[in-house]
Parts: C-alpha cells; structure tokens; sequence
C-alpha cells in the first residue's frame, strides 16, 4: 500500500490548530471581555442583574439545547434540576456548607437523577420522553411543596452568605454576576471542546440510527443516560448560581411557564447551537423589561416570537444565519482542516500496523491451516416471531477468509438470519446457537459482539447524517486519540474517499455512501477483524463502483476476515463468493461453489416459481394507441440509480407483468406508471386525458389494520369522490368478489385477518375507485400456495372484465403461466421482453433475470431487445 504522510501540509495544520484554539478560547475571552466591561463601571448597577440573570439562564438554555440536539431528547424536567441545585443551595448555606462542597453535592445529585431519566427514556419516543420529564418536574414541584422544613413550601426559602477561600460571598452581590459569566464562559469551551470528540458523536449516532449504533458497540440506551446526565449536572449548577443571584428561592420560580420559556428560547437560539444558547439566555433574561417597553404580557411576547422563528426560522435564528454566511460568503469546508493526502488501493491494516493486509507467499501454509477453522458455526439456528417462523433450522459453517455468499427471493430469512448473528432480531425469539471464533454468542449483547470481531454495513448504507464522514468512521472509538484519527482517515483513503472526509453523508452519492459504510465496519473491527457482513452491499451501483466493490472484499479476504454477503446482484456476487448458500421461506436448501447452485432446481424455483394453473390472460391488440407511454424514464433516489432508459407502453386490456428480483426497480417503475411518483428523467404519456383512473395496491397491501374491512372499503371510496347510494352499490358488488370467510366479517379490524385475505381486501379497496388500470406490487408475497393461486385467479378475473392490470412480481414462472406480456427488470435496466407465446422466450427471460449467458441455440431463435 502506498501512502502519503498526511502531516504533510504544515500551512494547513497550522491553519487548523489556530482555528481550533480560536474556536475552544472563543468562550472565556468573551466571558473576559464582559468582566473588565462589568468592572469597569460601564454598566448600570440596576442592569448587573439582567446580565448575571442573562448568564444563568444561557446556561440552562444550553443544557437543554445539547441535549436535544445531541441525543434528540427534549426535556420538560430541566426546571426540576434547577430547583434542586437552588434549593440545595439554599440548605448548604444555612447548613455552614462550603460554595464548592454545595455546588458538587446539586451536580452529582441532579446528574444521577439525570442520568436515570436518560435511561429510562431512551426506549420510548421523543414525546414519551418528554412526557416523563414532565412528570419528573410535577413530582418535584409537589415535594418542594410538602418538604417545608428544608424548602419552606410555598413561602420559599432565602438563601444566605456563603464563605469561599477568596472571602464572604454575598447573594445577590455584583460577585454572583461575575461567578455565572466566568462559568457560562468555561462552560461554552468545554462544550466547544465535546463538540469535536467522539463523546458528542456517540450521542448523535445513537440518536441518528440506534440499530447501525448497536452494530459498532453504541449503546442508544447508555448514550441517552450519558447526555441527560451531563445536561441535568450543568442544570444543577444553574440552579447554585440562580440562587446566588436572586439570594432568596420559591416554587413559583421552577413553574411549567418557566420550563415552556426555556424551551421557546433554545428554539429561538437554535437547537444545538452553542451561541444560540446564549442567545437564547440573553432573550429570556431581558424579556420581562422588553414586554414591559412593548406594553404587552410577556406570554405574549415570548409567544409571538417563538411562533414566528418557528414559522421564518425553523433553524433557530443563529444557524439560520450561519446558512446565509456561508451562501454570501464562501467558506471552505477544508478551512484548517486539510483533507488527507492519501492514495493506494489496499485496505489498511485494522490492526494499526498500516501494513498490507494481503498475505505474503510466507504466511501461504499458515493461511492455508487457519481456513480450515470455522469462523463461525451456527447448529440449528431459528428466529421466531410470534407465529412467524422467519428462520429454521439453519446448521451453516463459515471457515476463515471465506466469501459466503447468501441468496434467496424477497422474505426468504437471509436478513432476518445475519440480523440473528449480530444480535438484531428486537422482538424475535432466538432458537438453536451460534459461535463466533469457538465463543457462543447466544445472549452476548449486539454491542458487545464487536469486540468479539463482528462487523456489519447495510443494505440501504444507514450513515449518521449529521456527523461527517471522518467523524462517521472515527465514531467507533470511544476515546479518540491522534492514532485512532490517523487509522481513520486511513481507512477512509483505502476506499477511496481521502478527498470527502469532511462533507457530510447525504452530500456524498450513494456509490460512496456505500464506501463509508464498508470502512465504518472496518474501522469497528480493528485488533479483531474476524466476521464481515455485508447487505446487499452491490446494490444501486454502477459497473465501476461494483467492481471496487469486488476488490475490496478480494482484500478482506485475503487478509484471513471471513465475509458473509446477501445480495440479489447474482453476477457481482458470485464473482467474490468461494461459497453459495440458498435460503426459502426461512430454510436453507442449497450449499455449494457458484457454479452448481444456481443449477439446482429447487433453487430456480425459489427465485422464478414454480405453479400450476391453467389461468391464459387475455391477449391485447399491441397496434392500438397505448394507454400510459414512457419514454427514456429514468431514477434516483439520493443518488442511487433505481430506473435507465425504460421504454415501455400499457395497452388496454390483458395483464402486463414486470418481473425482476428485489431491487430491480420494479416498484419505482409500478409507480412512475401509477403517477404518484414522478421520474427524475424522461417523459410519461397518458392518452387523450390525464384523468385515465388509476389505482395501486403497494407492496405490503398497506391496510389501515384498526379500521374494518367495510371502513377500508368506504374510505378508498370517500377519496375517490364516492358517496350515498353509488358507494353502497359498490360495497355491494365488491363483497360478491370477496371469499365468504372475508364476506361475513366486514366489521371486523382488517389486520386481524390472514395475509391473502388482505391481499383480496386491498385489491378491492383499488376497485372501489373503478378504475381503468389497475397496478399491483407484489400481490402473492407472503401467501400460501393456495392463496397465490386465489388472488392470481381474482386477478385473470378482473382482466376478462376488461380492467387492464399491471402485475409486479418476483416469479417469472407465474408470469410465464398469467401474462398477457411480460418486461424483466435487472439493476434498473429492462434485460428481455415478450410472452410464453413467443419460442425460446422463457429461457432467454430466465437468463436475463440471472444475468447469464443466453443458450446458444434459443439466442439463435430469439433476441431481446435491448
């Protein structure tokens, strides 16, 4: 491997180093600027006051606005930990406590009770959590209240002279004003300082995407204890200097007005925004007398402003501005820190020695020894949910370096099955065990299964969208030191991103999305790099990035780490895999080399189908004027490529099936055609009117599960501008077409009936609408043999009606044996199209969906257009 010292830039490191110090000395420079103003006599005696009350509160506003924008909770309970450290401020100085004795007793206090809440919140939603704070708040306003011999209950308590090693520190004296501005300085360093170490990226990673978390050892739940509890210390600490201030402490102080006040000034500041806060302070401290200069109530007043910065400046008004800077003025996002100069095509050493990780012709026979090992070992491996039995008895064997490649249609269990190795099932039940390196992992947390050397990336690249790239992959370490920096950005040029390190994920296209998510799992695995697991690592990216896709994965292996990868992209896939193992319907029916497996029948089955109906679709005049035409359609989604160059016309009548493997691109094309989604490229047509009717039943049928079948029904109706007596007319006719057992139970909540019954319900709630062309995505996922060939039965029925339907699916067999013409789709691309009609045309279709190569004498007979 070949680097560059990425110390190599001396102006830049310089430039970075001033900017950092200038950013963490920022805080108590302008802290120290306002104590000579204060001194100096400059300001009023009257406004010492505002301004000591201005600093306190800048300090609970941030508390509340890191903790929000770091965790994503938002606290009611904050003016509860205030009220403790005031009143415990209170108790120590009639107790001939010390100031530094009493301050670390209201910290430590409101900080495990802090970190409590934290804990306790982190499983619930943001409004659960904020509802328990809130219930936290009520409590303590009640003990305050009836614990009158400390508190004083509704009279209030004052608070006296206090001794400290520089002489008598007086409440209410000019002194508290500057004690709370020289804090609220250090504070804004310290939490400038957090801002850029892994503690701070921790947090916004648990709160980002806690399952991605769990899967490089973050625990969402500690992580919410961690930031509560710094949050609730620092409100504590307010609440000293608050009753310093006011030098006498009563309830009616720590009311819900106040904890809604603190909110609209975090919002006004900006969530998150360290200068928002003080901001913020500064607003609720001079509002009583900017009210008063108004002639208005300050409800009122704080009222209005929050509604209209909710309304103009849903940011806050500090970033808001920001974004305006730096649109008018350009700032280099490199400013101070210069992207690494780092090139070479290995992967670095995880293990931090930056060697190669290739092995060497010495080390060929001890390699050779170790991939006889098994890796990981699993023995009767199930997963059940409920009454779901998503993985059965699955007794697989991966040896060291080894590429398994792990295949099967939609809802086979493959995911469901990696999910079960790296602790991911949530609400599964694990049956049967697993061992990673001889260590059983059955009940080993998934946080815990990296340090045994389990790595993961996903399917759809889950980053962490507010941390950049570098910051992404160096969220691993808990405690990130120079080294651990440097092993990151080395990672990061092995895949090829030297040149993005400080941009942020969804700036990036999702080919190198992709990439940071392979050297995040990298990166995580360093030391003990035993087990990678990829998801559908290849799919939505082009040649070239598969290709580099592919030699990465060459390098992982070929440095004894053991892959696991599930993907639909087959040709990519098997490319890498030493080993392909086949999954259906939760079970495992094929082991074997690429080459042999795809040849099992049972394995063609599972991807193309395999029934039996005597079902004949209509067939369609293909010279009349089509229906819907689309003409060079293309895709994306964030900068994946989802659809290219799709021609395609709908003709009236029959059944038009578009059959590809998951991902293909299938139900973005069924909802281009549907028009509910509008292409990023070319042009779709509707003949003579736009107001052809329409209807989709989405993969998943989508039900309103509470509501009955009847209100399902009436619903689609309602929308379709359907009421009185045509909507009963309709009711009446659609019940006919349901089964009896979905018949007499119209009343009953739609999610309790089984999977094909729904199906039916779902393909009637679009026929209520009586539309013209009907679409369908996925309609036999799920379903029993019996109840595909009902709903396929439903769905020729509909087509001799005259309603031309389009039928999205997996199975090429069954639109073999139902469609009038049938489109495949691979990676976005339409690969053959034709019908059973046509000679040869069922295997230059099964080829194309595979993407291998056409018989020689069916290529002969027939061609498929491009």
């Amino acid at each position: 491997m070949v680097t560059k010292d990425i110390s190599a830039q001396p102006t830049g490191r310089t430039a970075q180093r001033l900017y950092s110090a200038g950013q963490l000395l920022g805080g108590p420079a302008a802290a120290l600027l306002t104590l000579v103003v204060l001194s100096s006599g400059l300001v009023p005696g009257y406004q010492m006051y505002t301004v000591g009350l201005a600093a306190v509160y800048g300090l609970i506003v941030l508390s509340i606005s890191l903790l929000a924008g770091w965790t994503g909770i938002w606290s009611i309970g904050h003016p509860a930990m205030v009220a403790i450290g005031a009143y415990a401020t209170a108790y120590g100085s009639s107790h001939g406590w010390g100031l530094a004795f009493t301050s670390v007793v209201a910290v430590v206090l409101c900080a495990l009770l802090g970190g409590f809440l934290g804990f306790a919140g982190s499983r619930f939603s943001v409004l659960y959590v904020a509802l328990l704070t809130l219930a936290f708040t009520l409590v303590i306003l009640e003990i305050i209240g009836a614990w009158k011999r400390v508190t004083g209950g509704d009279q209030g308590v004052p608070v006296e002279t206090f001794e400290t090693a520089l002489g008598d520190l007086v409440p209410s004296s000019d002194e508290v004003t500057y004690l709370a501005v020289g804090i609220l300085g250090l504070a804004i360093a310290v939490s400038v300082f957090l801002r850029r170490t892994t503690i701070r990226m921790r947090m916004v990673a648990a709160k980002t995407h806690p399952l991605a978390g769990r899967s490089i050892g973050i625990a969402p739940e500690l992580q919410s204890s961690l930031g509560f509890a710094i949050s609730a210390g620092v409100a504590g600490l307010s609440g000293v200097l608050l009753a310093l201030l006011s030098g006498f402490i009563s309830p009616e102080g720590f009311s819900m007005v106040f904890a809604v006040n603190l909110i609209a000034a975090t919002v006004l500041g900006g969530t998150g925004s360290v200068i928002g806060a003080v901001l913020g302070g500064a607003f609720l401290a001079s509002a009583p007398t900017l009210a008063s200069s108004l002639s208005i109530d300050q409800p009122y007043l704080i009222g209005g402003v929050l509604i209209l910065t909710l309304l103009f400046l849903a940011d806050g008004i500090v970033p808001t501005a920001g974004k305006l800077l730096r649109r008018f003025v350009p700032v280099t996002r490199a400013l101070g820190r210069p992207a690494p100069s780092l090139s070479g095509p290995d992967l670095v050493d995880t293990a931090g020695s930056g060697a190669n990780l290739r092995a060497d012709a010495a080390d060929a026979a001890d390699a050779a020894d170790a991939a006889e090992a098994a890796v990981l070992r699993t023995k009767a491996l199930g997963v059940r949910f409920g009454g779901l039995q998503a993985v059965h008895d699955i007794d697989l064997r991966v040896g060291a370096g080894e590429v398994l490649a792990i295949i099967g249609p939609n809802g086979a269990g493959k995911t469901t099955f990696v999910n079960a190795l790296c602790g991911l099932i949530g609400g599964g039940e694990l049956e049967g065990t697993m061992e990673l390196g001889g260590r059983p992992l059955n009940g080993v947390r998934a946080t815990r299964r990296r340090s045994l050397g389990l790595g993961r990336t996903f399917q759809h690249a889950e980053l962490f969208a507010e941390l950049t790239v570098l910051e992404n992959v160096s969220v691993v370490n808990r405690w990130e030191r120079r080294a651990d920096r440097d092993s990151a950005l080395q990672v990061l040029a092995s895949v090829g991103l030297a040149d993005h390190v400080h941009r942020l994920p969804g700036e990036l296209p999702f080919g190198l999305q992709k990439r940071v998510d392979l050297a995040r799992a990298v990166a995580a695995l360093a030391g003990n790099p035993r087990l990678m697991v990829l998801d559908e690592p290849f799919g939505g990216l082009d040649a070239d990035e598969r290709r580099t896709l592919a030699e990465h994965i060459r390098r992982l292996s070929d440095s004894g780490t053991s892959v696991v990868i599930i993907d639909h992209v087959l040709d990519d896939l098997f490319a890498v895999a030493d080993r392909v193992v086949a999954f259906d319907f939760g079970e495992l029916i094929a082991d074997g080399t690429p080459d042999t497996v795809l040849q099992n029948q049972t394995v063609r089955d599972s991807y193309l189908g395999n029934i039996d109906t005597t079902l004949i679709a209509p067939d369609v005049d293909r010279a009349a004027t089509p229906l819907i035409s689309v003409r060079g359609v293309e895709h994306h989604y964030a900068g994946v490529r989802a659809l290219s160059g799709i021609d395609l016309d709908v003709h009236a009548g029959g059944i038009l099936g578009i059959v590809g493997a998951n991902g293909a691109g299938k139900s973005t094309l069924g909802r281009i055609l549907h028009g509910d989604l509008h292409s990023t490229g070319g042009t779709r047509t509707v003949t003579g009117t736009d107001a052809l009717r329409l209807s989709l039943v989405p993969e998943g049928r989508a039900l309103f599960r509470t509501l009955s079948v009847r209100e399902n029904l009436e619903v689609a109706a309602y929308a379709a501008g359907i009421s009185g007596r045509r909507l009963r007319t309709r009711l009446e006719e659609l019940q006919h077409g349901l089964p009896e057992r979905v018949r007499t139970r119209m009343n009953i909540p739609a999610g309790s009936l089984s999977g094909g019954e729904q199906q039916l319900v779902a393909i009637a709630r679009a026929l209520m609408a009586d539309p013209e062309v009907l679409i369908l995505d996925e309609p036999a996922l799920g379903l029993s043999p019996a109840m595909v060939d009902e709903v396929y039965s439903q769905v020729n029925a509909l087509a001799r009606r005259g309603i031309t339907t389009i039928l999205l699916d997996q199975s090429l067999a069954r639109a073999l044996e139902s469609c009038s013409e049938i489109v495949v789709l691979r990676q976005g691309e339409v690969v053959a199209r034709g019908n059973s009609g046509t000679p040869g045309f069922g295997q230059i279709a099964e080829a194309a969906y595979f993407g291998t190569e056409i018989p020689a004498h069916i290529g002969e007979v027939f061609v498929p257009k491009p």
